[in-house]
């Protein structure tokens, strides 16, 4: 990716409350973002070694890798401002969001 957002999405299955996030985080970022968005989505179950690696003890939850510093942000994604707040939040200290 050239340049943007890079993120990672972290779901616990493929229950219907976790696809319906993917969906929704897919169509609020193409919306508000276009396309400068790269989201990897992980099954915690799937792949717990890299949500222990990245330090996620819940899903879902969102970590936005580029640009730095990293951010997290964890629980009910569905308030879009707060989602798009955390992603597009300039320069600080690498803490979590909310």
């Amino acid at each position: 990716m050239a340049a943007g957002y890079r993120l990672r999405l972290f779901v616990a299955g493929s229950s219907t409350r976790s696809l319906r996030t993917v969906q929704e985080l897919h169509q609020l970022f193409h919306h508000a973002l276009g396309e400068a968005v790269d989201l990897e989505v992980v099954d915690i179950y799937q792949q717990p070694e890299l949500a222990e690696r990245d330090g996620v003890v819940a899903a879902p939850t969102l970590v936005r890798l580029f640009p730095a510093p990293v951010r997290r942000l964890v629980g009910d994604l569905s308030d879009e401002q707060r989602v798009l707040r955390m992603i597009t939040l300039g320069s600080g200290e690498d803490d979590d969001v909310g």
